[in-house]
This record gives structure tokens, sequence and C-alpha cells, in this order.
């Protein structure tokens, strides 16, 4: 498995571990906040065409998950880097895994390879699969993504790669990063509720106006997903999210009676990335028999108890001041 010490990379490898498979996972850094639970770990850079072959040798089945991401604020500002290296990363991925002889193989696509001209409202139509199509991605990471979709599809015509791709919506869940600049909008906003409960200090920033939308599938939710997807026959990209529609400001306040103190929300500027975005599971229920489970209320308690014991303990931690300005600073969202 690719991107094994990223968030679900590494909830994916304990899950397969409980199925009773071998799994190897490779990454450029182990995961930060527990160990693997992998047989093998291999540290590797992806971009490196030999590096790939080595992970890859001797693999049956493959979960590509690497990729150099984060949230908007790390996305919207580094479109060159972004779609160089993880079109690298996936171009020697895909081969490797072809000239290992890999007999099943999975792309993790996202969200924002919809067209920005069907997101402009936060009352959002929800996407079908369908909508992809004619292209007009979100980013350097939306354009990568779409390309790297067309490469599997590609490879399973013209070399008989047996593909399935994934297209995630928002994923959240405690043992993801929670600040520094890649965290996305629940862990964001989990921190900054945690750090005003603690201190005292009951203002949050929320960028523009909070009332741009999105639908949130919590982890476990995620890796079940991805495990019916791979043992299914279904070959074409899928949808894999929540499809109930919030705004940040209404996110900020469920985290915040979960954490059980009172915010006042300070609206600042910011990348706020598309209005409103929607998961249709349409498709993923026809497709799988099955769709997410877990409410945003059950997944937000569960990310936030986490997320507010990595906070309290930063700030009885070493180098306290310097830490705390670090997580105020964070670029999300």
């Amino acid at each position: 498995m690719t991107g094994a010490g990223g968030f679900i990379g590494h909830h994916l490898v304990t899950a397969l571990k409980q199925q009773g498979f071998w799994v190897r996972g490779v990454d450029v850094k182990h995961p930060e906040f527990r160990d693997t639970d992998a047989d093998e770990f291999l540290l590797r850079d992806l971009r490196s065409p030999s590096q790939c072959l080595e992970a890859f040798d001797g693999a049956h089945e493959a979960y590509a998950l690497a990729a150099d991401m984060g949230g908007m604020g790390y996305i919207a500002s580094r479109d060159a880097k972004i779609l160089h290296d993880n079109a690298l990363i996936n171009l020697n991925t895909i081969e490797a895994a072809r000239l290992s002889g890999v007999t099943r193989y999975l792309y993790t696509s996202s969200a924002c390879i919809y067209p920005e001209h069907l997101q402009t409202r936060e009352d959002v139509q929800a996407l079908k699969e369908e909508d992809a199509y004619p292209a007009c991605p979100q980013d350097g990471y939306g354009w990568e993504k779409l390309v790297s979709e067309r490469l599997c599809q590609y490879y399973a015509t013209d070399y008989g790669l047996n593909v399935r791709i994934v297209r995630f919506h928002n994923i959240f869940g405690p043992l993801g990063t929670w600040q520094g600049g890649r965290e996305k909008a629940p862990a964001a906003l989990c921190r900054k509720v945690a750090l005003a409960k603690l201190t005292g200090n009951d203002e949050i920033d929320i960028w523009g106006d909070g009332e741009q939308t999105r639908s949130f599938c919590y982890i476990a939710d995620c890796v079940e997903g991805i495990l019916r997807l791979m043992r299914s026959d279904y070959r074409e990209p899928l949808n894999l999210g929540q499809d109930r529609l919030i705004s940040i400001n209404q996110l900020a306040d469920l985290i915040s009676e979960i954490a059980g103190v009172t915010i006042r929300k300070s609206h600042i500027a910011g990348p706020e990335g598309v209005r409103g975005r929607n998961s249709d599971n349409s498709r993923l229920r026809a497709e799988l028999g099955w769709e997410p489970q877990v409410s945003l209320e059950e997944g937000l308690a569960e990310t936030y108890r986490w997320i507010e014991s990595e906070v309290r303990e930063l700030l009885t931690g070493p180098e306290t001041d310097l830490q705390i300005a670090a997580s105020f600073t964070s670029t999300a969202p």
C-alpha cells in the first residue's frame, strides 16, 4: 500500500491486517500518531521509478493512496508542485504495478476532479460520477487526479490491469493531521474549538463567511467502502462520501456543542474552495449495496475527543508558546 504513513492509509493498513492480509506499507514517512500495523514498512520516494519498483516487488494487490495533499490552504497555493509530484508518483506506481504482475489495483481519486461551475452555490446539487465531464477540475490537485483516473482506465484497456477507482469526499477522523497547514476543515475546527475550551479564548477564525457547504465522511466508513469496492466487480470511478450537506458555520457549531463550549466566530479572508460540494451516492448504493453508516455527530465526537487530547498534551508539553502559536496560525480553514 502506498501512502501507508498517511491518515487514510494508516487506518486501511489496520483494517487489512484485521482481515488476515499480509501488508507492506510504503511512504516517505512513518505514521505520525501511532505505529503502523503493517507487516513491513518501507520508506521510499515514489517519484523515483527504481524505488517504486522495489516497493511493488512481489505484490499481489495494490492500494495507491500516496499523494502530496492537504486542506484548501495547502493545495490552493502549490499547484505546480502538487501536479508535478503527484503525477510522477502515479505514473511510477501504476507502471510498477503492471511490471510486478499486480492482480488488482485501487486508485484513490478525489471530489476535486468535478467541474467548478457545478459547485458555485451553497445548496449545490449532489455530484454524480458522470458530472466529471466535460472536464474543468479544481486546481492542479484536481487536474492531476482526473488525469490519473484516465491513466488507470487506459492501463485497464491496454494492459488488462484490473483497476478500481474511488473518489473521496472529505474524509475525517482520529489519527489525521490536525495542525501545521495540511489539515482539513473538521480537524482544523476541532483544534480551534479545543483551544478555545482549554485556553478560555472563545474566538475562532473561519475563512470567508462560513456559509460554504460540504459533506463529510468518517474514516471507518471510508475504509469499509474501499474494502467493499476492492472486492466488487465495479471498474468505473465511484463516489465515496456522505451525502449530508452542512455549512462550515454549522460544522463549527456542532463541534462546539460536542465540546460543551460556546464560541465566537471571526470571519477572515482565506481560500474557501468551491462554494458547495456534495456526493451523490446513488451509484454507490446500487453497485456495493451499501452506503456510509456513521453519522456526522458520531464521527465528530470521536474526532474531537482525540484532537482535544492532542491539544491538551500540546498545552502542557515543552516549548508550549511556540507550538500554540503555530497552531493558531495554521492555514485551515
